[in-house]
C-alpha cells in the first residue's frame, strides 16, 4: 500500500515505524528536515521536506497514486486542507486527519465530500482520555481495552501473591469460575512473552492478559490479584485537553480535583466544569500537595504536555501517600524507565493513538487494533466473511485454523453474544474474531487469513 504520511512529530514518526516494517511505501512530509534525516536514517521510508497542504509537495510525494493519505501535523486546518487538495486533485481513496479543536469535532457536518473530505478523523485527545477513562473504572488494571463496542474486554493485570490462582495452571480457571467464560490470551513474564496453555503456571508479577465479557472482568480480576478498592478521590495534574475533557467525563461519579498552573486556564475550567474543584498552582508544589491531602487520593494523575513535569509530581505525589499513580509520558523511551516503579501505569499518547490509525491501513476487513505492552504486542478485531470454500478461517473449528506463530484467538462476538474461543469453536461469517499477536512479524499473515478468496465473490 502507497501512504503518505503528513507530520514526522511523535505520531506520524511512530506511525511510520509500524508501517515500514510491513513492507508499505511510505513517505514522510515535513518542513523540519531534521526530523525527516533522524527518521530517513532509522526506517526504509522516502521523506520530502515542504508543507503537507501544498499541492507541489503532495505531487512531489506521490499523491497522483497514493492509496492513503494521513495527515498527522501539530495543525488541524493544515491536515483539513492537505485533505480537501488530496481529494480535489489527485482523488487519494482514503483520507485520514487529526484534528484536535473539538469546535470541529463537534460539527460532523463539516467532515464530507461536499465539505472538508476527510474520511477518518482522528482526535488523540479523546482517545487517551477514553483510555485513561477504562483505567479509572477499572481498579487494579494495567490495560483495558473494549472490543464489538463494548460487549468484550481485554484486560491486563499484574498476578500478585495470594491471588486464588497464582501457583496453580490455567486450566484451573474452570474450577475456579465455573459460571464465567474467559481466556488468557497472554501471559509476559520478565518481559518475555509465554504463550498460554493448560499447563501454564501463573506466577506472581506475571502480566496477564485475559479477555471476557464486560460483565464478568471484576469477577476474573479477583482470581488473579487482590481486588482494589473503588476509585473515589481523583487528582489530576494539568488542566489542558485532556485535562479537562476526562474531568468533564467523570466528575459526576467521583471527586475530581485540578491543579493547573495558568490562572486564564483555570477560569475557564471553573467556568466549564460543574462539581470539579479548580486549584491554581503546580503539582510539583510540596505544600500545595500536602494542603490538598494528597495521601488521601486514590488516584494521581499527570496530565501536562511536559514529560519531566509528569514524572516528578508523579513521584512526589507517591511519596506523599497517592494510592495510584498515572503518568502521560510523550517521550518513548521514558516510558518503560518509570512504569511499574513508583509510577504505576505510563500512558503514552503515541501507542494510543497509533492502534486507531492501524485499524484503517491493516489489509483485511480490521476492525480495530491496539497496541499493547507499549508497542510489543497487538490486539486485533478483525471480521470473517465468506464461506468454507473461500475463506481460510469461515465453516472451521479454532484447532484447525492454521494460526502464525503467537497468535492465539481469545474470543468471538457474533451477533450480542460474547463467546470465549475454545478449539472447538467454529468461526461464521459475521463473526467479530479477537486475535492476540505477540510477534508483530506476523501481522501480515493475520490479515491474510481474513482476505476473501475469489469464489466468495
Amino acid at each position: 500500500m502507497k501512504i503518505i504520511i503528513l507530520g514526522a512529530g511523535q505520531v506520524g514518526g511512530t506511525l511510520a515505524e509500524h508501517l515500514a516494517s510491513e513492507a508499505n511505501d511510505i513517505t514522510v512530509v515535513d518542513t523540519d528536515g531534521d526530523r525527516l534525516r533522524d527518521l530517513g536514517d532509522r526506517l526504509d521510508i522516502r521523506t520530502v521536506q515542504g508543507r503537507g497542504s501544498l499541492p507541489t509537495v503532495l505531487r512531489q510525494a506521490g499523491a497522483d497514486d497514493a492509496d492513503m493519505l494521513v495527515a498527522v501535523t501539530n495543525s488541524d486546518e493544515t491536515n483539513m486542507v492537505a485533505c480537501q487538495v488530496a481529494y480535489s486533485l489527485f482523488h487519494t481513496p482514503t483520507k485520514i486527519a487529526r484534528v484536535r479543536e473539538s469546535s470541529y469535532l463537534t460539527r460532523e457536518e463539516l467532515f464530507d465530500n461536499d465539505h472538508i473530505p476527510v474520511d477518518v478523523l482522528i482526535s488523540p485527545e479523546q482517545v487517551v482520555t477514553n483510555y485513561i477513562k477504562r483505567l479509572i473504572e477499572h481498579p487494579g488494571s494495567l490495560q483495558v481495552i473494549d472490543f464489538a463496542e463494548g460487549k468484550a474486554q481485554l484486560v491486563a493485570v499484574k498476578a500478585y501473591y495470594g491471588g486464588p490462582l497464582v501457583g496453580q495452571q490455567l486450566r484451573q480457571i474452570r474450577a475456579h469460575m465455573p459460571n464465567v467464560d474467559t481466556r488468557v490470551a497472554a501471559i509476559f513474564r520478565r518481559d518475555r512473552p509465554i504463550t498460554p496453555r493448560g499447563d501454564t503456571v501463573i506466577e506472581a508479577d506475571d502480566e496477564v492478559f485475559f479477555i471476557a465479557a464486560k460483565k464478568d472482568i471484576r469477577a476474573v480480576m479477583g482470581e488473579l490479584r487482590r481486588i482494589d478498592e473503588t476509585n473515589k478521590r481523583i487528582v489530576i495534574a494539568g488542566g489542558g485537553q485532556i485535562g479537562e475533557r476526562l474531568a468533564e467525563a467523570i466528575e459526576s461519579r467521583y471527586q475530581v480535583k485540578i491543579i493547573e498552573m495558568s490562572p486564564a486556564r483555570c477560569r475557564h475550567l471553573s467556568d466549564t466544569l460543574e462539581s470539579t474543584v479548580v486549584l491554581q498552582g503546580s503539582a510539583s508544589d510540596k505544600d500545595l500537595m500536602l494542603e490538598e491531602n494528597i495521601a488521601d487520593a486514590d488516584i494521581f494523575l499527570a496530565l501536562t504536555n511536559d514529560d519531566e513535569a509528569n514524572i516528578m509530581s508523579s513521584l512526589l505525589a507517591k511519596r506523599l501517600g497517592a494510592g495510584k499513580v498515572m503518568t502521560i509520558i510523550n517521550n518513548p523511551a521514558y516510558v518503560d524507565l518509570v512504569q511499574g516503579g513508583d509510577i504505576d501505569i505510563a500512558i503514552s499518547p503515541q501507542l494510543a493513538t497509533i492502534g486507531t490509525l492501524l485499524a484503517h491501513v491493516r489489509r483485511g476487513d480490521i476492525v480495530s487494533v491496539h497496541s499493547l505492552r507499549r508497542g510489543a504486542a497487538e490486539a486485533i478485531e478483525a471480521v470473517a466473511h465468506g464461506d468454507s470454500k473461500s475463506s481460510k478461517v469461515v465453516g472451521k473449528a479454532i484447532e484447525n485454523i492454521a494460526l502464525p506463530p503467537g497468535t492465539t484467538i481469545g474470543a468471538i462476538i457474533r451477533d450480542e453474544e460474547v463467546m470465549i474461543a475454545h478449539d472447538d469453536t467454529v468461526i461464521e461469517s459475521g463473526d467479530h474474531v479477537i486475535l492476540f499477536v505477540v510477534d508483530k512479524k506476523h501481522i501480515r499473515d493475520v490479515e491474510k487469513l481474513f482476505h476473501v478468496g475469489l469464489s466468495f465473490f
